[in-house]
């Protein structure tokens, strides 16, 4: 099934009266128990005073007993690093299902239980040994592969002997690779496919410190001796799996305090920086996750689905929380526009999502009912009821609306989803509160970065609120600091959100000067992102400090805090504002929403018919869009200079793949701006 496919469903054609008074029949009687949060949602976090030089109050999660010294370093005491998870959860699994893969299209999933996959570890750890990697903590093996089982082997083999895995993805760009391949002295790279073995070998002449490739998957034997002829040892997965069986080698385990991990942040500007993360930090988020899921907490029944990368923390916290009880992981086949067959094999319990896609099956359904009463008339009737039922912390997907309106969505991502976690990037609150209607599931949602390992905040199961992020994880405190140029102020409630606790990275690997900018003397984690506290104790986000323009009459604009305004029309599906020192105003690009676009061509007796790119040099699209962002800026009450004064459309979406997104999908600023140049400079010379 399609997410084109994902109209509400029908079902015979009775009244409407009698559908109505059928599906509050079938409520009254068949109404289940409400949530029980495990604190009051009316006060979900403590404060204490700030005994350091700066900040406003600390807050911390009431699920500890308060002060630094209670924070949850683990929940299971034979799971303190990453590798005794993986231990832990092969102990008690009673070898069930570990790690799945799906062959082709039409087939179900394969498993590789837990006895199975550590047995590949051992023998993948011990084959590196055999190769000469040394076992430690100063041995640094990359990963440049897609989500697949021989990710996480590789992973767990290095943890096996206290190596740590630098993973590269594609999206870095070949300048940065080799920048992490030299800065980070890695002689062994796990690589799965061959165009990217190819594009490790290209890169040789600035790379002189690789010297081994593991191929995961076959590659051509003329591949196999240019890469001779080049100084490497270009050598399959399994066959260094065959040196290790034949060459056992002890393990060699981490502590807590051991590196695990050098995490390249992909970065909206400037190289990559190495964020080094020990086995305790992820360990500790890992557990503080959980704990605050309480009873909607990953057990040993459930089936993780993997898409994200696992090349950033999320994704890797969310998969390590799911090794550690004992449950299983299915990886998708790496086509994103498969991803609902997959999840419809699969048929997982629980996903980690990022708003992109969520805001796809937001569009897909509304988009579905708007030639239809009686469709609109049902998906509102079906909204208005399952909100209802979230505000009383009733969360289900098996009522009568479930049934008749939302049946499709659910089955689209397998009809069996009970937890979705939602990170990487904010989420509009109609789309939010839409998906925890139709899905009937517990959607959270957390707020965190890598440098603090993965979230800091998450909301907790049953809050059905969409204007915060939750309050501080077991894990950390949370405090808000001073921003005297945006004159936020600590005193008043807002300022830039600092971290502390046992989740603050390590630092930044061979950057002390970048470590410091970012963690002060005290071990405050300063994030860059200005919050405000709710009455509550719950966190919101509301700007963000480190991308502000100084426009020329001396006001600081925030082009992250616009973009999240404008985003809110429904004529647009992407917008880059930009503004500069030298000019008094901004301007933006702006790439429209394709079927809303066409809809109001179409409504105002305009070719709506024609190619994108010939669609966005209408000027009356253009006029209507303009006008849309300036009403939308005065009901968000942006100041003048905040209001883009031009904008020019463009008809191609921003994507990962055209390096105009990062991999957790924040634009990147400056690659856009060189790729826009053209059309900024245009826009500025017709407002002079």
């Amino acid at each position: 099934m399609a997410l084109e496919n994902l109209s509400p469903s029908l079902v015979g054609g009775t009244g409407l009266a009698a559908l109505a008074a059928l599906a509050t029949t079938y409520y009254m009687y068949r109404r289940p128990r409400p949530l029980r949060p495990a604190v009051n949602l009316e006060r979900q976090a403590r404060m204490r005073l700030d005994g350091s030089r700066q900040g406003g109050p600390i807050y911390e999660s009431l699920l500890t007993e308060g002060g630094e010294e209670s924070h949850l370093n683990f929940l299971f005491e034979d799971a303190t690093t990453v590798y005794e998870a993986m231990q832990r959860g092969w102990r008690i699994s009673m070898d069930k299902p570990c790690l799945g893969f799906r062959p082709g299209p039409d087939e179900p999933y394969s498993w590789l239980t837990y006895r199975q996959v550590n047995e590949r570890i051992a023998n993948f750890g011990a084959g590196l040994v055999k190769l000469g990697k040394k076992p430690g903590p100063k041995t640094f093996v990359g990963i440049y592969a897609q989500n697949c089982c021989e990710w996480v082997i590789a992973e767990h083999a290095c943890y096996r002997h206290s190596m740590v895995i630098v993973p590269l993805y594609d999206t870095l760009g070949p300048s940065a690779c080799t920048h992490i391949i030299n800065q980070a002295d890695i002689q062994v790279i796990v690589c799965d496919k061959e165009s990217r073995v190819e594009t490790l070998i290209a890169e040789l002449p600035a790379t002189p410190g690789l010297r081994t490739i593991v191929a995961i998957e076959p590659v051509p034997k003329q591949l196999t001796t240019r890469a001779s002829q080049a100084g490497i040892n270009l050598i399959s997965f399994s066959d260094v799996e065959s040196m290790g069986r034949i060459n056992p080698a002890k393990p060699s385990p981490p502590s807590p305090e051991s590196l695990a991990t050098i995490c390249y942040t992909s970065g909206t500007t400037g190289p990559p920086k190495g964020v080094m993360l020990s086995h305790g930090n992820i360990i500790a988020n890992c557990s503080s996750v959980s704990r605050q899921l309480g009873d909607t907490a990953p057990t040993p029944e459930d089936v993780m689905i993997s898409f994200l990368p696992l090349a950033h923390m999320f994704e890797l916290c969310c998969e390590t929380a799911i090794y550690s009880v004992g449950a299983a992981v299915g990886f998708y086949r790496g086509d994103i526009r498969e991803l609902v067959s997959d999840m419809q094999a699969l048929r997982p319990t629980l996903s980690p999502c990022v708003p992109r896609l969520l805001n796809r099956i937001y569009d897909k359904v509304h988009s579905s009912v708007q030639d239809s009463l009686l469709k609109k008339f049902l998906l509102k009737m079906a909204l208005k009821r399952k909100w209802s039922e979230l505000q009383s912390l009733v969360i289900r997907n098996s009522s009568f609306w479930d049934w008749l309106v939302f049946k499709k969505v659910k089955e689209s991502m397998g009809g069996r989803l009970r937890l979705m976690v939602v990170g990487s990037a904010p989420i509009a609150p109609n789309v939010l509160s839409f998906m925890r209607c139709a899905l009937g599931c517990v959607i959270v949602e957390g707020y965190g970065q890598t440098e603090c390992t993965c979230p800091c905040t998450l909301t907790f199961p049953g809050d059905y609120h969409t204007d915060h992020v939750g309050p501080p994880l077991p894990c950390c405190s949370i405090k808000l600091a001073d921003v005297p140029e945006m004159e936020y102020w600590a005193s008043k409630g807002k300022g830039e959100i600092c971290v502390k606790g046992p989740i603050v990275f390590q630092g930044y690997f061979k950057d002390p000067a970048k470590t410091a900018e970012t963690m002060d003397e005290d071990g405050w984690l300063h994030t860059g992102d200005i919050g405000t506290w709710q009455p509550n104790g719950t966190l919101r986000i509301i700007d963000r400090k480190k991308y502000i323009f100084k426009l020329s009459q001396g006001e600081y604009v925030a082009p992250e805090k616009i973009e999240g305004v404008y985003s809110r029309s429904k004529l647009v599906a992407q917008i880059f504002i930009h503004g500069e020192s030298l000019k008094s105003c901004l301007v933006a690009i702006v790439v429209p929403d394709e079927h809303s676009a066409r809809a109001w061509m179409g409504q105002h007796s305009l070719p709506s018919d024609t190619p994108m790119a010939d669609l966005c040099r209408s000027k009356e699209l253009k006029k209507a869009i303009l006008d849309d962002l300036i009403s939308l800026g005065k009901e968000a009450r942006l100041n003048s200079f905040e209001q883009v004064k031009d904008i020019c459309l463009y008809h191609e979406v921003m994507t990962i793949e055209n390096g105009l997104l990062t991999p957790t999908l924040k634009t990147k600023r400056n690659d856009a701006l060189k790729f826009f140049k053209p059309q900024i400079e245009a826009m500025y010379a017709r407002l002079a």
